[in-house]
C-alpha cells in the first residue's frame, strides 16, 4: 500500500462535481484522506473546501485535453507532494442506434470515456513511478464486462477499451509498485441516466431494443438500486488494502449479470474446446463441431 508515514492518502479524482466522483471525494475526506477534486467547473466543489479546508484542493480539468491532464497532475503534486490514488471517474453516455447515430457524437463520447482515462493515466504514471507506487482506479461498468446494452455502443465500447488498456497498464507498471483496480457498477442513483444523458432519435425499428432499454433506464419512475455513498465507501476501504481486486463489482445486478455471463462464456469455451485447439499445426484435425442446437 502506498501511503505517507500514516494511513493518510492523497486522492486525485476526475469528474468530481456529481455522481460517483462527488461521493468519492466526500468518502475519502471523511476517511481522513486528502483529495485533489477535479472538474470542468471547480467552483461547483467549493462546499468541500469550506467543510474540509486545506485537506482538499480543487483543480479545473477537461480530461479530453492531454496537456490539461499533465498540468492538473503537476498542480496536485505541487499542492500535496504526491498522489497515492488516481480515480478516472469522468464519463457519460448518450443513447442512439449504431445505424443512425451521429458519428461526431459517438467520437465525442469516446474522447471522454476512453481518451480521458488514457490522458490522465499517462500523465500520472511518471509521478507514481518516481514515488515508488500508487493505485489507479478506473471506472468502468458492468456493461464493460458483459456488454450488450442496446443504444449505448460508444459508452460500452469505451469501457471495454478501458479494461483492455488497464490490463496492459497493470503488467507494465507492476515493477514500479503501481496497482490497478477496475470498478464495474450496475445501476446507481446518480445523474448518469438523467440530465447527463442525451437520447437521440430512436427509429421505430429499434423500439423493441433501444426504446425498451431507454424506458428501463430513464422512464420507469423508480430510481436505480445502487447507493453511491455505500459504493464510494467500499472503494475507499478497498484502496487501503495491500491487495486490491483487479476488478471490483458493485451492485447486485453487477454481480448477478457477471456471474451469469462468465458461466455462459465458460460453457461455450468448453463446448468448442476441441474445435478451437484443432486450429494449431500439432493438434488433431479435423474434429467435429458441437451439435447445432435448434
Amino acid at each position: 500500500m502506498t501511503t505517507h508515514d500514516s494511513d493518510q492518502q492523497v486522492w486525485f479524482i476526475t469528474g468530481s462535481s456529481r455522481g460517483f466522483g462527488r461521493a468519492l471525494v466526500e468518502s475519502a475526506l471523511e476517511a481522513g484522506h486528502r483529495v485533489v477534486a477535479t472538474a470542468r467547473t471547480p467552483e461547483q466543489l467549493a462546499e468541500f473546501v469550506e467543510r474540509y479546508g486545506d485537506r482538499v484542493a480543487t483543480v479545473a480539468l477537461d480530461v479530453t485535453d492531454a496537456s490539461a491532464a499533465r498540468a492538473a497532475v503537476a498542480e496536485a503534486v505541487a499542492h500535496f507532494g504526491r498522489i497515492d490514488v488516481v480515480v478516472n471517474n469522468a464519463g457519460y453516455a448518450n443513447v442512439a442506434p449504431i445505424e443512425t447515430g451521429d458519428d461526431a457524437d459517438f467520437r465525442r463520447q469516446f474522447e471522454t470515456n476512453f481518451w480521458g482515462v488514457y490522458n490522465v493515466t499517462k500523465a500520472a504514471i511518471p509521478q507514481l513511478r518516481a514515488q515508488g507506487g500508487g493505485l489507479v482506479v478506473q471506472f468502468s461498468s458492468v456493461g464493460g464486462r458483459v456488454g450488450g446494452s442496446p443504444g449505448i455502443a460508444s459508452y460500452q465500447a469505451a469501457k471495454f477499451a478501458v479494461d483492455g488498456f488497464t490490463r496492459v497498464l497493470a503488467v507494465e507498471t507492476a515493477p514500479f509498485g503501481i496497482r490497478t483496480m477496475v470498478v464495474e457498477p450496475s445501476g446507481f442513483a446518480t445523474d448518469w441516466a438523467g440530465s447527463s444523458m442525451e437520447v437521440h432519435d430512436i427509429p421505430a425499428e429499434y423500439e423493441a431494443t433501444i426504446g425498451a432499454m431507454n424506458a428501463r433506464m430513464r422512464q420507469t419512475g423508480s430510481r436505480p438500486a445502487g447507493d453511491p455513498k455505500r459504493a464510494a465507501e467500499i472503494i475507499v476501504q478497498a484502496a487501503a488494502r495491500e491487495n486490491v481486486p483487479s476488478h471490483l463489482l458493485v451492485g447486485v445486478n453487477a454481480v448477478e449479470m457477471s456471474l451469469a455471463y462468465s458461466t455462459k462464456q465458460l460453457a461455450e469455451a468448453e463446448a468448442w474446446e476441441q474445435v478451437s485447439r484443432s486450429a494449431d499445426f500439432d493438434q488433431p484435425y479435423p474434429v467435429p463441431q458441437p451439435a447445432d442446437a435448434v
